[in-house]
């Protein structure tokens, strides 16, 4: 089975774990994940507070690349990027000027008919069936399933199912043998795209959501977003100095701990690139 890949710039850079771990699993699930060729950024972080139709154009040539190569469907694992793919679709098709605006901008056609999936949706649709099956090794440990603010909102748009207390996280979990705790911060905000301006901003917000987690006892903190991870794992000493306290949960994005359930290498997942070490023994 082929579906259109979009990886976007994390996967290909700070987040290089991400983009292992769902090519692994997609791969040891019969799914051939096909990147769209000539892919630009989404334009995520601060193009969408400065230009309207910039911000729209850069992930509307993505959807129009995916279109013009055949691809009726595209999976993209990085929240931030789902999330302007899908605005964009979203305020193409409810505004008739704007759009033939960003038509003109990317000087490509332009019709709003691909479907995009997150990671979560790619594995409810292709994996889930046959993950029990595959499952050798249960990851019995109680986890916090930390979804982030940008895999969930807009609302109207996402149509995420209990956007304050969202589940399919926590249901793919449980199915690979994994305790969900019940805790504050499932959708709370990481700090984003301040980790370089304002670290400290992120050290506070991320420290909160850390504190609540290990509060409760989670062993692990899953996501399903590369800048949610980057904040948790590679901010986690400036994280530690405003807490006074060392936290060593570890932050898994929810493909590396399905991948381990089912007998991939740490390796083949990209664990060892994690500031955070990832051990369960």
């Amino acid at each position: 089975m082929k579906v259109g890949f979009y990886p976007g710039c994390s996967l290909r850079g700070t987040s290089r774990e991400y983009n292992e771990s769902v090519v692994a699993l997609a791969t040891a699930f019969g799914l051939e994940l096909v990147e769209i060729k000539d892919w630009n950024c989404c334009g995520a972080t601060a193009a969408h507070s400065m230009n309207k139709a910039l911000a729209l154009s850069l992930p509307a040539r993505v959807l129009a690349l995916a279109e013009q190569q055949g691809l009726d469907e595209i999976v993209v694992p990085c929240a931030s990027c789902y999330n302007r793919l899908s605005v964009a679709q979203y305020e193409l098709a409810h505004d008739e000027a704007l759009r033939d605006r960003v038509i003109e901008i990317i000087g490509m056609p332009y019709f709003g008919g691909v479907s995009i999936l997150n990671v979560i949706q790619m594995i409810e649709k292709y994996i889930q069936k046959d993950l029990a099956a595959k499952i050798v090794q249960p990851f019995g440990r109680k986890v916090a399933c930390y979804y982030g603010c940008l895999l969930v909102r807009p609302q109207h748009v996402l149509q995420f199912d209990r956007l304050e207390d969202p589940q399919h996280m926590d249901a793919l979990m449980s199915l690979i043998g994994a305790e969900p705790i019940d805790w504050a911060y499932k959708t709370e905000c990481c700090g984003a795209g301040l980790s370089v301006s304002r670290t400290d901003l992120v050290a506070k917000l991320s420290g909160h959501v850390l504190k609540d987690a290990d509060d409760r006892g989670a062993q692990a903190v899953i996501v399903a977003c590369p800048m949610c991870h980057s904040n948790l794992d590679m901010r986690r000493s400036d994280i530690n100095n405003y807490l006074t306290k060392p936290i060593h949960t570890p932050v898994l994005y929810i493909t590396q701990a399905i991948g381990l359930s089912i007998g991939l290498r740490p390796n083949e997942l990209g664990l060892q690139r994690h500031f955070i070490p990832v051990s369960f023994n």
